[in-house]
């Protein structure tokens, strides 16, 4: 059980600890895709395709996804302090030895390795952070903890792009290496224990969906639209090469824009989605379709590009924190549980989405890429609007977290 205000810091702590969880976030999520950035002289240093390329986003993502669940389920008595500290210890060794890799089968090997750490970490981090703070803060702390999308693509993947056009894409790896152990380090010292509760086995994270309606039409949402949206976003360097003549420079600028739109986009929604995490929903994925249409009708200069761009992040960040909620509310009880299933959906999704991304760009070309992102977004908010409001429940907003004090289940 974890109590609050034993000591005159504990309060101070509390959001250190939301803090460090947060730069987890920004490590864990910069390092899935950094080869987004990259994905051309990566490509070209490795003496592979750019859609083979993509492949390094993919393995990443089925290992997040496929493997989260059970690894979760297996490690439901460990303490959470303990099992983030090794996610974070996995992330800093994979960082280092893909910037020293000699061949692309060992990088593939060592992100598919890295992709487990990260899936495991998607599932417990919010859930964490809740458990931190006071009651009535459990919901600004999840908010908080995913502004570190909104980070990592404001700094996170421009710095690194930029940062390979000055030294190179192994240099780059191995900054993030580094940066791993400082992000470790933090955890270790600021977070306090953190045993396990509201985990559940194997075989009853798997019921979930099959007795939760709200879960699984959360989930099916999660799988159409993180499908059109990586599928397109993964291959966005290389569209913006073809279409507006990028340099490395520009392609900088614009993921910053992208990034920082997705900063304002999770502000607007940490004030409406407890309110109305549907409607929120619904509106970020009218944004996310609206953003690729301008990516295709007016990204042929740097000024489309870039409003294209901010558009499409303002939307990723409504939408990505409106379905994080959607999911705590349709699964108050077995929240962790929930995420570990949406972590599943969203990561394998990511590389799907990744990989008919790869296809696309080898076979139709980038622009057909693009199309595809329209197509599968479209369908997500078609499946939203559809379902009334069955996906929206009535959310905790500043109820006591889940995942509190809650005894672990048994196997």
């Amino acid at each position: 059980m974890i109590t609050h205000g034993t000591h005159p810091h504990a309060t101070v702590r509390s959001w250190l600890g939301v803090a460090a969880i947060t730069a987890s976030l920004f490590a864990f999520l910069t390092t899935e895709l950094m080869p987004v950035g990259l994905l051309t002289p990566m490509s070209t240093s490795l003496r592979i395709s750019v859609g083979a390329a993509g492949l390094m986003v993919t393995l990443y993502g089925v290992s997040a996804g496929l493997g989260v669940p059970f690894i979760v389920a297996w490690t439901r008595r460990v303490n959470r302090r303990v099992l983030l500290s090794t996610l974070l210890a996995i992330l800093t060794l994979g960082n280092t030895i893909t910037a020293i890799s000699p061949n692309y089968p060992l990088v593939l090997t060592t992100r598919l390795i890295m992709g487990f750490a990260s899936g495991v970490f998607w599932a417990i981090g919010v859930s964490m952070a809740m458990r931190l703070v006071a009651e009535r803060h459990a919901s600004r702390a999840a908010a908080i903890v995913m502004s570190g999308i909104s980070i990592a693509a404001v700094v996170g993947i421009p710095v690194g792009t930029l940062l390979e056009s000055l030294t190179g894409w192994r240099t780059t790896f191995l900054i993030w290496a580094g940066l791993s152990v400082l992000v470790f380090l933090a955890v270790v010292t600021v977070i306090p224990s953190l045993p396990s509760t509201n985990a559940v086995s194997v075989r009853e994270v798997f019921g979930l969906p099959l007795k939760n309606v709200p879960l699984r039409l959360v989930l099916f949402t999660v799988v159409l639209f993180v499908l059109g949206h990586f599928g397109a976003y993964t291959f966005v360097r290389p569209y913006l090469e073809h279409s507006a003549a990028a340099t490395p420079f520009f392609i900088t600028a614009a993921l910053m824009a992208y990034g920082a739109g997705g900063a304002a986009g999770n502000f607007v929604a940490g004030h409406t989605v407890t309110r109305n995490p549907r409607g929120s929903f619904i509106v970020g994925c009218a944004g996310l379709v609206t953003s690729l249409l301008l990516l295709l009708t007016i990204a042929h200069g740097q000024a489309g590009s870039i409003i294209a761009l901010a558009v499409w992040g303002v939307s990723f960040g409504v939408v990505q924190l409106s379905q994080i909620t959607m999911t705590q509310a349709a699964a108050p009880d077995t929240f962790e549980a929930a995420m570990s299933l949406n972590t599943m959906a969203y990561n394998t999704s990511i590389a799907l989405g990744a990989l008919f991304g790869g296809l696309f760009a080898d076979h139709l070309g980038v622009t057909s890429v693009v199309w595809f992102g329209v197509t599968l977004t479209a369908a997500s908010l078609l499946l939203t609007v559809g379902t009334r409001r069955k996906t929206s429940r009535a959310l905790p907003g500043d109820t006591p977290a889940p995942t509190r004090t809650q005894p672990a289940d048994r196997a």
